[in-house]
Order: C-alpha cells, then structure tokens, then sequence
C-alpha cells in the first residue's frame, strides 16, 4: 500500500493504475504545465465566467498530485493541491459535476477552499478530453454564492470543455512544427509567448492590487470609502482589458490568427457577444432583439468569435440613439451568417473603405468622443478571416448592417 501512496494509484486496482500513467504521460505530451499561460485559455475562461456571471473561472489541468491553471479567472493560486480539487472528481467520473452548495456537499464541505478564501460554495466542470480520449483536466465556473444550473449551462460547459482541449492539441501541434523547423510555427509561438509574457506582467501586479482592495472591502471600519475601491476595480479590469485589445489588434501579419478549434452553435457564439455587451445594452431604453430560427453548427475559436461579434455590436451599441433597436440575425442559408442591423448615425461613403483599419475613427466618433481606439472592427475582420468567413459592412443615413458569414462545420 506504501508504493501505492507514493504514486498516487491505488496498488488494489492496477487496471486503473495503468490508465492514469498513461493519462498523465498524455497530460505532460502538451508541455504547458508551469509554463507561461496561453493568452487563448485565460480568454476562454473569462468568456466562461461572463457567460455564467461567476467571478472565478479555470482550465484547471490534473496532474499527479496537483491541479494547474492553464487558464483562470478570479483565482490567486496558481496551481493547489488535489485534496482541494473539485475537478480530480470531474477527471475520475469523467463526466460533468455540478456542486450547488459545497458546504452541503459532505464530500467537499471540509475542504480549505470552502472553509476559508475563496469560499467555494459553487462549483460546475466538464472534462477536457483530448483526441485520444485522455481526460486531461476540468472547465469549470466557480462562485462564492450558491447557485443553481440548467440544461442549456451544462451543454454550453461542455462547449467550452471542447474548445479547451481544442487549444491545448492546437498548441502542442505548434511546438511539435516549430521544433521541426517551421519558420511559421515559430513565429506564431515566439508571438503567443509575447502576448503570454506581458499579460502575466501586467495582470499580476492588478490582481495583487484587487486582492488587497477586497479584504480591505471587508473591514466595516472602512466602510465610508468603499464608492473609492470600486472604482479602482473598474479601472483595473479595464486597464487589462485596454491591453488585451491592442494586442489582439497589432498582432503581426507573420503571425496570423490560430484556425478555429472545434464546432460550436453560433446561437452560443451569439449569446456570448451579448452577454459580454450587457452592460451597454441595460443602459439604454432601445431593444436589441436576438433572432435566431435554427441550430447552427460552425467551427470556431469560440471566445475570438465570440469577441469579434462582441465587437460589432458594441460598434452598433456606441453608433446608435440610445432609444432606437438593433437586431442580431442568425439565418443558415447557404451558409451561417450573423446580421447585425441597427438604426444608427450611418457610415459617410468615404468613410466605408477605411473601417478596418487599425485605429481608424470617423468623424462622429472624434467629434462625439466615442470611447474606443479604432481596433474593434479591425480585430472582428481579421477573426473572422481566420475562420475563413467574410465581414462586410454596408450602411446609408437610415443605419448600418454588418454581415458576417461563415462556413459550415464539416
């Protein structure tokens, strides 16, 4: 029994023993583990985390006797050992496990991470299972809040799951070709490693400062200046956020865009763009109407697609009279497109041509002081030609239409 606690596989089950060898030599095959993270998966577990409106969020990958975060949101840590891993249970029943209430969960109730910080009361993860049928780790949504999960949750969970273990075999594909010598594969890695680099410099420091804001957040004795820490919070989220933009929007045209990772409803596309756009959409007494009469399967890098629609619709939120509707339009045929329609100011004619280039502002946004840096619409172009879709915008005084149309999933 002493071998069987030294390795971590239970010496009365070899069968099982074996298999969790060869899932582990499978896990380190990606070589992401304590390695710098890939920008793709912290935007995926944002995206998550939006989606589900829980402040913390993971790609958390099992190791022998740890789980490490590929990809968090929400989280100091970055790795914690198994005896407070909800996503070990997740990677041994592989299949989803959703948590309610983790201090009624006799199973988890006693775990640290409930007891004391972060105060885990909610828990909900899917297998990251890769082409061979490894289970490598967990997508999961996490709060500090018991909630309750519907049918269509669990079914976008497991999207994302996909979309994980997706971008991890897109990864390791570019190691693999860079150490073969290909020049592209080499510069796409040396891009993604800048963009993982500066995003680890800059989010640490943030992080370390919101941490510190919560717990003094939580002194009564400070309470006359909590409305001071909150801003101090917006502005940190939207300085990363600020970054995280430009650099998606000044990527080098010798390191293009990944291709699309996996297949995914555009109707989850869709909803994510809107989520992500909530905010903007509360404020203003104007309809935005989702319409959408089909499945509508695509392949796709879901939080990129996701963030260029995000894109064009805030482009429409910020263009558009507070009291006039938008429609987001998902039609099938010949191929899937998404349409989104508003009633806003129009493009100039002599504008049109210029609205995918990097940092181009029109007159009304100058003369309005429209918030943004004119990458928006070049950063939605570019994803979208990266799933080999089209985006073309077309607008008159009575408003402006951009259409983005995409191939079907093979």
């Amino acid at each position: 029994m002493s071998a069987g606690r030294k390795t971590g596989v239970d010496a009365t089950r070899p069968v099982d023993g074996i298999v969790e060898e060869t899932r582990l030599e499978a896990l380190r095959s990606y070589r992401v583990l304590d390695q710098p993270r890939a920008s793709v998966l912290d935007d995926l577990t944002r995206l998550a985390a939006t989606m589900f409106g829980t402040p913390m969020a993971a790609v958390s990958l099992v190791d022998r006797n740890r789980q490490w975060f590929a990809g968090s949101v929400g989280l100091a840590d970055e790795q914690t050992p198994l005896d407070v891993s909800f996503c070990a249970h997740v990677v041994s029943g592989r299949a989803p496990l959703v948590v309610p209430d983790a201090t009624r969960d006799k199973r988890f109730a006693g775990f640290r991470t409930v007891v004391g910080s972060p105060n885990i009361r909610y828990y909900a993860g899917a297998p990251i299972v890769d082409e061979q049928g490894h289970t490598l780790g967990a997508m999961c949504v996490i709060d500090d809040k018991p909630r309750d999960t519907d049918d269509r949750q669990v079914a976008d969970l497991i999207t994302f799951a996909g979309q994980a273990a997706g971008h991890l075999t897109a990864l390791r594909n570019r190691l693999w070709m860079a150490d073969l010598g290909d020049e592209l594969a080499r510069t796409v890695q040396r891009e993604d490693e800048m963009v993982a680099n500066i995003t680890h410099e800059l989010r640490t420091p943030v992080t370390t400062i919101q941490g510190y804001l919560e717990l003094l957040g939580d002194h009564e004795e400070l309470q006359p200046y909590r409305r001071l820490i909150e801003p101090i919070h917006r502005n940190g989220r939207r300085l990363v956020a600020m970054v995280d933009h430009i650099l998606a929007g000044t990527r080098s045209p010798e390191a293009p865009l990944p291709p699309p990772v996996g297949t995914v409803d555009l109707a989850t596309v869709v909803a994510a763009a809107v989520t992500t756009c909530r905010p903007l959409i509360t404020s203003r007494p104007g309809t935005v109407t989702v319409e959408a009469d089909q499945v509508l399967p695509v392949r796709a890098d879901l939080a990129r697609l996701a963030h260029a629609v995000e894109q064009v619709l805030r482009n429409a939120l910020l263009f558009t009279p507070a009291d006039r509707p938008i429609t987001v339009r998902m039609t099938g045929v010949p191929y899937p497109v998404v349409e989104i329609i508003d009633a806003g100011v129009g493009i100039p004619d002599d504008e049109l041509p210029h609205v995918f280039d990097r940092f181009y502002r029109g007159r009304y946004a100058r003369g309005q002081a429209v918030p943004g840096v004119g990458l928006g619409l070049t950063i939605a172009h570019s994803v979208v030609a990266a799933h080999r879709g089209t985006l073309i915008v077309t607008s008159s005084p009575d408003g402006t239409t951009a259409r983005i149309t995409l191939p079907g999933a093979d």
